[in-house]
């Protein structure tokens, strides 16, 4: 299993590795646990210590997550060659841009064969010109060198399977969540702001993500800006480079009280329960796992309009709004606001949507996919 960090690993693979082990394989980890991770030493340090439990050898791989850092996309090259002439694996699953080259690279180089798994392409419908002239020469040269593409959103499979040379192209919906967990997740919603120092009759708006410029959160902030309600709240899980702005920005306009940066958070089955509504105002995803578990925990959804968001997200069960315009979320946030009907309408509607995405169908679907490899 090869990534670019190590919260990729535990964020998207956990599933995969047990899936692997039951199926009778030998399961090795390679990617960078030192660098460019979204999480805290501890939970690195906890990974390190399920692998282990699962007896999964795990390596460090200096990876940079830009791609056009040729030097040391080299290191790391280097470095993964080293592992697969030593151990002679069977099959190389990588993930990530930069997992992608090397994986696949490396996998051309030794004739092994290679799954790849597509967490949202960099060029898509809407995205700018650039991305199309860097990242889409780059993805369509190295799938003949793929065995397997798996797509997690239906525009990136579409585009795989229309543009790109590679044996198989498979679709599956996401890397699969735990329905029941979030949808069973009980919590006292007074108390557990309380514990975070939220005011407990508020109305709260919720999201989960890494604090930077493509999970878009200004927007959010501009938009609770705009309606001068004091009573209504955002609260953000996650950590990232854009603290400080993001904190800048919410002092400047006079939301100091209203926006509420949680940092890196193991509880969000808890702080999706506590919320009035899930707000997700990303530039570009592949298909976002919050999201999902937004939906398991039976919240009214207000999403981007973007790719993998329109995966999951239709007229009845929340808002799809353009990511750059303000407006758009304030009249979406207005609306629900006012009408408790509506948001538990679109609750109940995003529930009955997520049944399928559930880990125990993605799980059988991807031992489809190692059972056609592995012949």
């Amino acid at each position: 299993m090869l990534a670019s960090v190590a919260s990729m690993i535990e964020q998207f693979n956990i599933p995969n590795i047990k899936l692997l082990l039951e199926m009778g394989y030998e399961v090795h980890v390679a990617c960078n646990f030192n660098k460019g991770n979204t999480w805290t030493d501890e939970k690195r340090e906890e990974l390190k210590a399920l692998l282990l439990k699962l007896r999964v050898h795990f390596f460090q791989i200096d990876f940079d997550r830009n791609v056009f850092m040729f030097g040391k996309v080299l290191i790391a090259y280097r470095q993964v060659m080293t592992l697969v002439k030593k151990y002679k694996y069977d099959f190389i699953h990588c993930h990530s841009p930069i997992g992608g080259v090397i994986g696949r690279s490396v996998g051309h180089a030794t004739g092994i064969k290679v799954i790849y798994t597509v967490h949202g392409f960099h060029f898509f419908r809407g995205a700018p010109i650039k991305n199309w002239i860097l990242f889409y020469p780059i993805e369509k040269f190295l799938a003949q060198w793929t065995d397997i593409i798996i797509t997690i959103n239906k525009e990136d499979y579409v585009l795989a399977k229309s543009r790109m040379k590679t044996l198989h192209v498979e679709y599956i919906p996401g890397v699969g969540i735990d329905v029941q967990k979030f949808a069973d997740t009980k919590v006292d919603r007074k108390t557990k702001r309380k514990e975070l120092g939220i005011p407990e009759d508020i109305y709260l708006l919720f999201s989960v993500g890494e604090l930077n410029k493509n999970k878009n959160h200004e927007v959010v902030i501009r938009a609770i800006e705009k309606m001068h309600n004091k009573n209504i709240h955002y609260a953000i899980a996650g950590q990232g480079d854009l603290k400080d702005y993001l904190t800048h920005i919410t002092n400047k306009l006079g939301l100091k009280n209203q926006v509420h940066l949680l940092g890196f958070r193991e509880d969000v089955a808890e702080l999706y329960k506590m919320a009035d509504i899930f707000i997700h105002p990303s530039l570009r995803e592949g298909l976002p796992v919050s999201v999902m578990e937004a939906m398991a925990s039976k919240k009214p959804l207000i999403v981007s309009k973007i790719r993998g968001n329109r995966d999951l997200v239709n007229q009845n069960s929340g808002y799809l709004c353009n990511p750059s315009c303000i407006k758009d979320f304030t009249e979406a946030i207005t609306s629900l606001y006012s009408d408790i009907t509506l948001q538990n309408k679109m609750s109940n509607a995003g529930y009955e949507n997520i049944l399928k995405y559930d880990l125990q169908n993605i799980t059988y679907r991807m031992s489809e996919i190692y059972s056609k490899i592995g012949i």
